[in-house]
């Protein structure tokens, strides 16, 4: 099998980008499902059964039109039934594997993708727990049935999810050195980009209580947080301690998951904190702050009072005029 194009790409996301795996995999399925797509329209009567990325050649890539592209928006719409995030997702992966091939390869003369209409995608904001339903999910960890190593691990870890807003990949992969003594911890954000987060005492707390039972025992690894089998928590284990603890303090973990204690902590953080988005930013590894922007939201009370606090708001009695 011949070295595609989208291998040379992948490779480049890694070697250049500092991609991790999980994106560049993404990349590459995105990018496949175009290739299923499109080849048959360049070769009829191809069997797909027998495709292979390298059996796109350069010559099929030159031929992608703005026309082919559009196509395949309406392909991953009616036939995919894709949504117009995850649309959006493949479009934006093509046109980077296109950028890759005309600015960084140069073996495209042009970029089909360019100015092309994207697909509109619904901003929503963000489900979060509110502050009294933060600490009654952390109360209810800490009164839970189960042995202490564990009530105390869960606990820890709810801590940095709702005070840091890690991200579940970044909480698995902290390790015990990288608990720093001035009171840091380093994390490894996506693109395997480092970040330091200063951990504030509750945090602190809850890891130095964890602590004294994690370090009895004796496991071969450097892992902070340890699963049953004492080596590294893995993200589904994470995940299901979290829901249990969620479940358990009563509320629908269909609707509240762990991605969603990094959104309580980042709507926490701006609506009690200095509302410094460069700040909050860096504290959640956003590469862009228009991704931080968000959580910048209000709630409904806090919309209605601002209404009520408009000075012409108080009600006039009719009759004074007359």
């Amino acid at each position: 099998m011949n070295f595609s194009y989208i291998d040379e790409f992948t490779s480049y996301l890694k070697s250049v980008k500092g991609h991790s795996e999980l994106t560049r995999k993404e990349y590459y399925y995105d990018l496949l499902t175009f290739y299923e797509f499109i080849y048959p329209r360049f070769h009829p009567g191809s069997s797909m059964e027998d495709f292979t990325p390298d059996l796109m050649t350069l010559e099929d890539l030159n031929k992608v039109s703005k026309q082919d592209v559009y196509s395949y928006i309406s392909y991953l719409d009616l036939v995919k039934k894709n949504s117009n995030r995850t649309k959006y997702r493949k479009i934006s992966s093509l046109r980077a594997f296109y950028k890759f091939l005309t600015g960084v390869l140069e073996v495209c003369p042009k970029n089909p993708t360019e100015d092309i209409d994207m697909p509109k995608i619904e901003k929503s904001l963000p489900i979060y727990l509110s502050l009294e339903e933060a600490r009654h999910f952390l109360e209810t960890i800490l009164a839970s049935k189960q042995k202490d190593i564990y009530k105390y691990r869960d606990y820890a870890m709810a801590a940095l999810f709702l005070n840091c807003g890690l991200r579940l990949s970044e909480l698995t992969a902290i390790n015990r050195r990288d608990l720093l003594k001035d009171g840091r911890v380093k994390v490894e954000g996506k693109g395997s980009k480092e970040r330091m987060i200063y951990l504030n005492p509750a945090c602190l707390e809850a890891i130095d209580h964890y602590l004294i039972y994690r370090n009895q025992i004796l496991a071969d690894t450097d892992a902070l947080f340890l699963s049953s089998r004492k080596n590294r928590i893995s993200h589904s284990a994470t995940q299901r301690a979290m829901e249990k603890h969620l479940k358990a303090a009563g509320f629908d973990t269909n609707k509240y998951t762990v991605h969603k204690l990094r959104h309580t902590a980042a709507t926490l953080m701006y609506k009690y904190g200095s509302g410094d988005l460069r700040a909050l930013q860096e504290v959640l590894g956003h590469e862009s702050v228009t991704t931080t922007q968000i959580y910048t939201h209000v709630d409904n009370e806090e919309i209605r009072q601002t209404t009520m606090d408009n000075p012409l708001g108080k009600s006039l009695d009719p009759e004074d005029g007359q």
